[in-house]
Protein backbone atom coordinates (compact mmCIF):
# COMPACT_ATOMS: atom_id res chain seq x y z
CA UNK A 1 0.00 0.00 0.00
CA UNK A 2 2.90 2.30 1.04
CA UNK A 3 4.51 1.98 -2.64
CA UNK A 4 1.26 2.52 -4.56
CA UNK A 5 0.58 5.65 -2.14
CA UNK A 6 4.41 6.71 -3.37
CA UNK A 7 3.47 6.10 -7.06
CA UNK A 8 0.42 7.89 -6.89
CA UNK A 9 1.61 10.99 -5.02
CA UNK A 10 3.15 12.70 -7.96
CA UNK A 11 -0.01 12.07 -10.18
CA UNK A 12 -2.28 13.35 -7.29
CA UNK A 13 0.39 16.97 -7.45
CA UNK A 14 0.09 17.04 -10.89
CA UNK A 15 -3.59 16.68 -11.35
CA UNK A 16 -4.09 19.58 -9.01
CA UNK A 17 -1.80 21.82 -11.11
CA UNK A 18 -3.33 21.40 -14.15
CA UNK A 19 -6.54 22.23 -12.47
CA UNK A 20 -5.03 25.47 -10.74
CA UNK A 21 -6.79 28.37 -12.42
CA UNK A 22 -4.06 30.49 -15.19
CA UNK A 23 -1.55 32.65 -13.91
CA UNK A 24 0.18 35.71 -15.82
CA UNK A 25 2.77 33.32 -16.86
CA UNK A 26 0.23 31.19 -19.24
CA UNK A 27 -1.60 34.11 -19.69
CA UNK A 28 -3.08 34.26 -22.52
CA UNK A 29 -3.72 30.69 -23.86
CA UNK A 30 -6.72 31.26 -25.98
CA UNK A 31 -8.46 34.13 -28.07
CA UNK A 32 -9.22 37.54 -25.91
CA UNK A 33 -12.73 39.44 -27.15
CA UNK A 34 -12.94 42.59 -26.68
CA UNK A 35 -16.76 44.62 -26.43
CA UNK A 36 -16.98 48.11 -27.36
CA UNK A 37 -20.05 49.29 -25.92
CA UNK A 38 -20.37 51.59 -29.06
CA UNK A 39 -21.30 50.46 -32.70
CA UNK A 40 -18.07 49.63 -35.29
CA UNK A 41 -16.84 53.00 -37.03
CA UNK A 42 -17.15 54.88 -33.96
CA UNK A 43 -13.98 56.97 -32.54
CA UNK A 44 -13.96 54.21 -30.15
CA UNK A 45 -14.70 51.80 -32.01
CA UNK A 46 -11.54 52.70 -34.02
CA UNK A 47 -8.98 53.05 -31.08
CA UNK A 48 -10.41 49.92 -30.01
CA UNK A 49 -9.20 48.21 -33.37
CA UNK A 50 -5.68 49.61 -32.69
CA UNK A 51 -4.99 48.36 -29.58
CA UNK A 52 -6.49 45.27 -30.17
CA UNK A 53 -4.17 44.77 -33.21
CA UNK A 54 -1.47 45.41 -30.90
CA UNK A 55 -2.42 43.15 -28.01
CA UNK A 56 -2.44 40.36 -30.89
CA UNK A 57 0.76 41.09 -32.17
CA UNK A 58 2.96 41.03 -28.67
CA UNK A 59 0.61 38.44 -27.29
CA UNK A 60 0.67 36.01 -30.18
CA UNK A 61 -2.96 35.02 -29.80
CA UNK A 62 -6.01 36.31 -31.96
CA UNK A 63 -7.84 39.54 -30.06
CA UNK A 64 -11.47 39.90 -31.41
CA UNK A 65 -13.55 42.67 -31.50
CA UNK A 66 -17.19 42.28 -30.94
CA UNK A 67 -19.36 45.63 -30.63
CA UNK A 68 -21.87 45.41 -28.53
CA UNK A 69 -23.80 48.67 -28.53
CA UNK A 70 -27.06 47.59 -27.55
CA UNK A 71 -29.52 49.13 -24.86
CA UNK A 72 -27.39 52.02 -24.60
CA UNK A 73 -24.79 50.05 -23.85
CA UNK A 74 -26.00 47.70 -20.80
CA UNK A 75 -25.97 44.93 -23.72
CA UNK A 76 -22.37 44.88 -23.55
CA UNK A 77 -22.42 45.07 -19.59
CA UNK A 78 -25.01 42.16 -19.21
CA UNK A 79 -22.36 40.21 -20.82
CA UNK A 80 -18.70 41.20 -19.23
CA UNK A 81 -21.14 40.38 -15.52
CA UNK A 82 -21.89 36.77 -17.35
CA UNK A 83 -18.16 35.73 -18.16
CA UNK A 84 -15.62 34.04 -16.51
CA UNK A 85 -13.38 36.53 -14.36
CA UNK A 86 -10.20 34.97 -16.33
CA UNK A 87 -9.43 37.81 -18.95
CA UNK A 88 -10.34 36.52 -22.17
CA UNK A 89 -13.72 38.25 -22.62
CA UNK A 90 -13.20 42.28 -21.90
CA UNK A 91 -15.32 45.22 -22.52
CA UNK A 92 -14.81 49.21 -23.52
CA UNK A 93 -17.10 51.67 -21.77
CA UNK A 94 -17.99 55.02 -21.58
CA UNK A 95 -18.14 57.71 -18.91
CA UNK A 96 -21.99 57.33 -19.60
CA UNK A 97 -22.26 54.07 -18.14
CA UNK A 98 -20.14 54.64 -15.72
CA UNK A 99 -20.66 57.76 -14.02
CA UNK A 100 -23.31 58.77 -15.39
CA UNK A 101 -26.04 55.87 -15.62
CA UNK A 102 -26.05 54.47 -12.77
CA UNK A 103 -27.59 57.22 -11.17
CA UNK A 104 -30.43 57.98 -13.97
CA UNK A 105 -31.64 53.97 -14.23
CA UNK A 106 -34.31 52.96 -11.78
CA UNK A 107 -32.45 50.15 -11.12
CA UNK A 108 -29.33 49.32 -12.62
CA UNK A 109 -28.42 45.80 -13.22
CA UNK A 110 -25.09 46.89 -12.27
CA UNK A 111 -22.77 48.15 -9.79
CA UNK A 112 -19.92 50.24 -11.79
CA UNK A 113 -17.79 50.42 -8.63
CA UNK A 114 -18.17 46.64 -8.02
CA UNK A 115 -19.24 44.92 -10.79
CA UNK A 116 -15.50 45.36 -12.56
CA UNK A 117 -12.01 46.14 -12.75
CA UNK A 118 -10.49 49.44 -15.21
CA UNK A 119 -7.33 47.53 -16.76
CA UNK A 120 -7.04 51.04 -18.84
CA UNK A 121 -8.57 54.46 -18.70
CA UNK A 122 -6.78 55.30 -21.51
CA UNK A 123 -8.82 58.36 -23.88
CA UNK A 124 -10.77 61.34 -23.17
CA UNK A 125 -13.51 62.43 -25.50
CA UNK A 126 -13.97 66.46 -25.21
CA UNK A 127 -16.66 68.50 -26.42
CA UNK A 128 -16.42 71.58 -28.10
CA UNK A 129 -18.39 74.74 -27.09
CA UNK A 130 -19.98 75.81 -30.66
CA UNK A 131 -22.65 78.70 -31.30
CA UNK A 132 -24.56 80.52 -33.98
CA UNK A 133 -21.70 82.00 -35.80
CA UNK A 134 -24.58 85.04 -36.79
CA UNK A 135 -24.10 85.86 -32.94
CA UNK A 136 -22.07 88.29 -31.77
CA UNK A 137 -19.89 86.05 -29.68
CA UNK A 138 -16.26 85.03 -29.67
CA UNK A 139 -14.80 84.30 -26.11
CA UNK A 140 -16.50 81.74 -23.47
CA UNK A 141 -16.90 85.68 -21.47
CA UNK A 142 -18.54 86.89 -24.31
CA UNK A 143 -21.07 84.03 -24.04
CA UNK A 144 -21.59 84.06 -20.42
CA UNK A 145 -22.45 87.95 -20.12
CA UNK A 146 -24.63 87.58 -23.46
CA UNK A 147 -26.65 84.79 -21.75
CA UNK A 148 -26.86 86.84 -18.79
CA UNK A 149 -28.11 89.81 -20.38
CA UNK A 150 -30.80 87.69 -22.07
CA UNK A 151 -32.21 85.19 -18.75
CA UNK A 152 -34.65 82.71 -20.27
CA UNK A 153 -34.08 84.38 -23.84
CA UNK A 154 -31.88 81.82 -25.40
CA UNK A 155 -31.59 77.87 -25.97
CA UNK A 156 -29.14 74.90 -26.40
CA UNK A 157 -29.22 71.84 -27.82
CA UNK A 158 -28.24 68.12 -27.01
CA UNK A 159 -28.32 64.66 -28.14
CA UNK A 160 -30.77 63.87 -25.44
CA UNK A 161 -31.79 63.88 -21.68
CA UNK A 162 -29.16 62.62 -19.67
CA UNK A 163 -26.25 62.33 -21.83
CA UNK A 164 -22.96 64.04 -21.67
CA UNK A 165 -23.49 67.01 -23.81
CA UNK A 166 -26.56 67.86 -21.90
CA UNK A 167 -25.17 67.35 -18.56
CA UNK A 168 -22.44 69.34 -20.19
CA UNK A 169 -24.58 72.28 -20.61
CA UNK A 170 -26.32 71.65 -17.18
CA UNK A 171 -22.88 71.55 -15.39
CA UNK A 172 -22.37 75.32 -17.02
CA UNK A 173 -25.52 76.75 -16.10
CA UNK A 174 -25.15 76.18 -12.86
CA UNK A 175 -20.74 77.28 -12.29
CA UNK A 176 -22.17 80.40 -13.96
CA UNK A 177 -25.64 81.08 -13.04
CA UNK A 178 -27.01 80.89 -16.45
CA UNK A 179 -30.59 80.86 -17.27
CA UNK A 180 -30.80 78.51 -20.82
CA UNK A 181 -33.60 76.46 -22.22
CA UNK A 182 -32.67 72.77 -23.13
CA UNK A 183 -33.54 71.55 -26.28
CA UNK A 184 -32.95 67.85 -26.72
CA UNK A 185 -32.88 65.96 -30.12
CA UNK A 186 -32.38 62.63 -31.35
CA UNK A 187 -28.87 62.26 -31.40
CA UNK A 188 -25.90 64.68 -32.71
CA UNK A 189 -26.36 65.55 -35.51
CA UNK A 190 -29.61 66.61 -35.65
CA UNK A 191 -28.55 69.10 -32.43
CA UNK A 192 -25.84 70.24 -34.19
CA UNK A 193 -27.32 71.42 -37.46
CA UNK A 194 -30.25 73.18 -35.56
CA UNK A 195 -27.60 75.72 -34.44
CA UNK A 196 -25.96 76.09 -37.68
CA UNK A 197 -29.22 76.66 -39.18
CA UNK A 198 -30.01 79.38 -36.11
CA UNK A 199 -32.67 77.86 -34.80
CA UNK A 200 -29.90 77.21 -31.30
CA UNK A 201 -27.83 79.45 -29.63
CA UNK A 202 -25.43 76.86 -28.78
CA UNK A 203 -24.38 73.35 -28.15
CA UNK A 204 -21.77 71.27 -26.47
CA UNK A 205 -20.80 68.94 -29.43
CA UNK A 206 -18.85 65.84 -30.39
CA UNK A 207 -15.45 67.07 -32.04
CA UNK A 208 -16.29 64.78 -35.08
CA UNK A 209 -19.67 65.39 -35.46
CA UNK A 210 -18.90 69.44 -35.56
CA UNK A 211 -15.54 70.22 -36.89
CA UNK A 212 -16.73 69.88 -40.59
CA UNK A 213 -19.13 72.29 -40.24
CA UNK A 214 -16.57 74.53 -37.64
CA UNK A 215 -14.11 74.19 -41.13
CA UNK A 216 -16.91 75.24 -43.08
CA UNK A 217 -17.37 78.85 -41.30
CA UNK A 218 -21.44 77.45 -40.59
CA UNK A 219 -20.31 77.14 -36.62
CA UNK A 220 -18.17 79.38 -34.23
CA UNK A 221 -15.65 77.42 -32.02
CA UNK A 222 -15.31 79.06 -28.59
CA UNK A 223 -13.69 76.45 -27.06
CA UNK A 224 -13.13 72.96 -25.43
CA UNK A 225 -14.47 71.19 -22.60
CA UNK A 226 -10.94 69.65 -21.62
CA UNK A 227 -8.33 70.79 -19.37
CA UNK A 228 -5.70 70.51 -22.49
CA UNK A 229 -5.88 71.61 -25.88
CA UNK A 230 -7.33 69.39 -28.40
CA UNK A 231 -4.28 68.50 -30.95
CA UNK A 232 -6.74 69.25 -34.30
CA UNK A 233 -7.83 72.45 -33.15
CA UNK A 234 -4.96 73.82 -30.91
CA UNK A 235 -6.17 77.51 -31.12
CA UNK A 236 -9.41 76.66 -28.99
CA UNK A 237 -8.46 77.20 -25.31
CA UNK A 238 -10.15 74.59 -22.67
CA UNK A 239 -13.00 76.46 -21.64
CA UNK A 240 -11.22 76.58 -17.58
CA UNK A 241 -8.32 77.95 -19.02
CA UNK A 242 -10.83 80.69 -21.18
CA UNK A 243 -12.45 81.85 -17.70
CA UNK A 244 -10.02 81.23 -15.55
CA UNK A 245 -11.48 78.29 -13.72
CA UNK A 246 -8.85 75.51 -13.98
CA UNK A 247 -11.00 72.71 -12.59
CA UNK A 248 -13.71 73.31 -14.97
CA UNK A 249 -13.51 70.14 -17.09
CA UNK A 250 -16.42 68.22 -18.54
CA UNK A 251 -15.32 65.08 -20.97
CA UNK A 252 -16.66 61.61 -21.81
CA UNK A 253 -13.52 58.94 -21.48
CA UNK A 254 -13.06 54.93 -22.29
CA UNK A 255 -11.83 52.56 -20.23
CA UNK A 256 -11.10 49.07 -21.26
CA UNK A 257 -13.21 47.06 -18.42
CA UNK A 258 -12.36 43.18 -16.88
CA UNK A 259 -14.65 41.40 -14.57
CA UNK A 260 -14.22 42.00 -11.10
CA UNK A 261 -12.45 38.90 -9.40
CA UNK A 262 -10.02 38.34 -12.62
CA UNK A 263 -6.81 37.71 -11.53
CA UNK A 264 -4.71 40.70 -9.77
CA UNK A 265 -1.26 39.05 -12.27
CA UNK A 266 -4.07 39.01 -15.09
CA UNK A 267 -4.97 42.41 -14.48
CA UNK A 268 -1.59 43.72 -14.26
CA UNK A 269 -0.01 41.63 -17.66
CA UNK A 270 -3.45 43.93 -19.93
CA UNK A 271 -2.28 47.14 -18.02
CA UNK A 272 1.28 46.69 -18.69
CA UNK A 273 1.00 46.08 -21.98
CA UNK A 274 -1.80 48.47 -22.46
CA UNK A 275 0.73 51.42 -20.94
CA UNK A 276 2.85 50.39 -23.38
CA UNK A 277 0.98 50.67 -26.48
CA UNK A 278 -0.90 53.82 -25.91
CA UNK A 279 2.49 55.39 -24.95
CA UNK A 280 3.88 54.74 -28.25
CA UNK A 281 3.68 58.06 -30.69
CA UNK A 282 2.31 56.53 -33.53
CA UNK A 283 -0.66 55.06 -31.39
CA UNK A 284 -0.99 58.65 -30.23
CA UNK A 285 -0.94 60.13 -33.18
CA UNK A 286 -3.79 58.14 -34.16
CA UNK A 287 -5.94 58.63 -31.38
CA UNK A 288 -5.68 62.76 -32.20
CA UNK A 289 -6.33 62.32 -35.57
CA UNK A 290 -9.84 61.06 -34.45
CA UNK A 291 -10.20 63.69 -32.19
CA UNK A 292 -9.46 62.27 -28.95
CA UNK A 293 -7.18 62.90 -26.09
CA UNK A 294 -4.80 60.03 -25.48
CA UNK A 295 -3.80 59.83 -22.05
CA UNK A 296 -1.38 58.19 -19.38
CA UNK A 297 -2.32 55.30 -18.23
CA UNK A 298 -2.40 55.54 -14.51
CA UNK A 299 -2.18 52.89 -11.65
CA UNK A 300 -5.23 50.65 -11.79
CA UNK A 301 -5.76 52.56 -8.13
CA UNK A 302 -5.96 56.00 -9.20
CA UNK A 303 -8.10 54.54 -11.97
CA UNK A 304 -10.40 53.17 -9.52
CA UNK A 305 -10.60 56.46 -7.31
CA UNK A 306 -11.29 58.52 -10.52
CA UNK A 307 -14.03 56.81 -11.82
CA UNK A 308 -15.55 57.17 -8.40
CA UNK A 309 -15.05 60.74 -8.27
CA UNK A 310 -16.83 60.76 -11.73
CA UNK A 311 -19.75 59.15 -11.02
CA UNK A 312 -20.01 61.38 -7.42
CA UNK A 313 -20.04 64.47 -9.78
CA UNK A 314 -22.44 63.54 -12.70
CA UNK A 315 -24.68 61.22 -9.99
CA UNK A 316 -25.00 64.68 -7.67
CA UNK A 317 -25.86 66.86 -11.36
CA UNK A 318 -28.76 64.06 -12.49
CA UNK A 319 -30.24 64.33 -8.77
CA UNK A 320 -29.71 68.11 -8.83
CA UNK A 321 -31.70 68.00 -11.68
CA UNK A 322 -34.25 65.56 -11.04
CA UNK A 323 -33.39 62.51 -13.16
CA UNK A 324 -32.90 60.45 -10.69
CA UNK A 325 -34.36 56.88 -11.94
CA UNK A 326 -35.50 58.88 -14.97
CA UNK A 327 -34.93 56.02 -16.94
Amino acid sequence: MRSLLKRLLPLALALVAFKAPATAETYPSKTITIMPLLAAGTGLDVVVRLYAEQLSQHFGKPVVVENKPGSAGLAGIAALKAAPADGYTLTVATSAVMAIRPTLLKSPPYDAQKDFIPIALYVKSQFILIVDPKLPIHSVPELIQYVKERPGQLSYSSSGVGGAPHLSAEYMKQRFGLDLAHVPYRNSPQSIADVAAGHIAMAFAEAGASLPLIHDGKLRALAVTSSTRLPTVPDLPPFGEAVGVPDFETVSWHVLLAPAGTPPDVVAKLHSEMKRIMETPDIRKKVADVGLIPLDIAPVESQIAYIKAEGEKWGTLVRKLGLEGSQ
